[in-house]
């Protein structure tokens, strides 16, 4: 633990423990009073027991600790928040649980498929799904923009590349929301989906994890016997270091896959929805300068902040921000609060399509060897639903939208439109 009492630490503004701070989006206000202290903000330990933290709220240290994996370790304790047990993250542990080299290795399995050039053959496909969407939000007159657009477009995508059979998307969109609830305050019973695991030993502490390993078995045994040219197929005649992959370790990477090819894309599309009501200005320029859809859509993804934190793990003595830290303090990189960074990003909290490329947002991490392996794809769907919008002339009247109750996924549970 850090050399500071508890006492004297700078402490967190807000509850960062609870989902319940975000259950109107981001707590915009409190992340701004922690990037304002000079030091790393501390969060005290919560009811449950789990151990207190340091916030990192500011782009730049997040870049830090992204990008330096020897001390900031995402191998040595866990991802998220809470706590869990060693044999707990064995039994959890998939590619982005790990550190370089192994990391490295298990992400040379997938990359190729994710490359800038690979994902411009997904254009057509992606674009045949979002039209398909499109015209049902049209023909009803209406609806719930999640349900009919930002849910199915994505995991679409994803499923195709994995080889998941479209009757099986709608249930694969069900698992990854009930993963999604494993990080709120009411989760699942923790027998659902035949579910007789230990939940601490489960990802996200949700049986839900439980029911996609076990339909990712399934489907592997299916492409053992019978290859496709998709990444499940790749994946179970895959080696690493001359071993395949174990079955643990297959369903763990199919589960990363399958949620972070979904939820996060999802989340966005979804704020773009409630965008295009809040910031009419923005996709009016696009409209008029076809070259500015890309801009917009890495707008629309900093400013919905898809994924709100990681942890990593101090694994030796280290600084930030003059603060001291010590083996074993976590650190929490809060995407949420440094793509809201004044000394990063102009003008903050305005939505704009004319942000320079360099530097990045950290919606897709700081850099380094966990950066986003989706990115590319991520913006490519959200620029073809973009253009179809602006295509269609579509004008939407937005109602309230109801957050999804997490303090890990910024995401939209629902939000009612009316196409007028």
């Amino acid at each position: 633990m850090s050399n500071l009492s508890d006492m004297s630490k700078p402490l967190a503004p807000i509850d960062l423990h609870n989902a319940d701070t975000f259950a109107n989006g981001i707590p915009q206000y409190g992340f701004a009073a922690m990037r304002d202290q000079p030091t790393l903000s501390w969060s005290e330990a919560d009811e449950r027991g789990d151990a207190g933290f340091w916030s990192v709220t500011r782009f730049d240290d997040l870049v830090t600790v992204s990008r330096d994996t020897e001390t900031f370790s995402s191998a040595v304790g866990h991802i998220q928040i809470y706590d869990i047990d060693p044999d707990a993250l064995d039994a959890r542990a998939s590619m982005i649980d790990l550190d370089p080299p192994v990391h490295t290795r298990l992400r040379r399995l997938v990359s190729a498929a994710f490359t800038p050039r690979h994902v411009q053959g997904y254009a057509d496909a992606a674009r045949h799904r979002v039209a398909r969407c499109l015209d049902q939000l049209e023909g009803d007159g209406g609806g719930d923009w999640v349900d009919t657009v930002a849910a199915p477009i994505p995991i679409g995508v994803i499923c195709d590349l994995m080889g998941v059979p479209e009757a099986d998307h709608d249930y694969m969109i069900e698992l990854s929301d009930h993963l999604v609830a494993g990080t709120s305050n009411e989760p699942l019973e923790p027998s659902a989906y035949g579910n007789t695991t230990d939940l601490r030993l489960l990802p996200f502490n949700s049986p839900a994890a439980h029911g996609m390993a076990e339909y990712a078995r399934q489907l592997g045994e299916k492409r053992r016997a019978a290859p496709t040219d998709d990444l499940v197929s790749r994946l179970v005649e895959a080696e690493v270091d001359g071993e395949r992959l174990t079955d643990d370790e297959f369903t763990n990477f199919f589960r990363l896959m399958i949620f972070a090819g979904n939820e996060t894309t999802r989340s966005s599309m979804a704020h773009l929805g409630l965008q295009l009501q809040q910031f009419p200005e923005a996709f009016a320029a696009a409209n008029a300068d076809r070259t500015l859809v890309g801009p917009l859509a890495d707008e629309v993804i900093r400013y919905s902040s898809p994924i709100l934190y990681f942890r990593r793990t101090v694994t030796k003595p280290t600084e930030l921000s003059g603060t001291e830290l010590a083996p074993g303090d976590k650190v929490v990189m809060w995407y949420a609060a440094a793509n809201f960074d004044a000394t990063t990003f102009d003008d903050p909290l305005a939505f704009r399509t004319d942000r320079p490329a360099v530097p990045m947002h950290a919606a897709f991490g700081g850099g380094g060897a966990h950066f986003c392996l989706g990115a590319s794809l991520a913006r490519l769907e959200i620029s073809i639903l973009i253009e179809e919008i602006l295509d269609r002339r579509l004008d939407l009247d937005v109602g309230s939208p109801v957050f999804v109750e997490s303090n890990f996924v910024n995401g939209i549970e629902a939000l009612p439109v009316t196409v007028r």
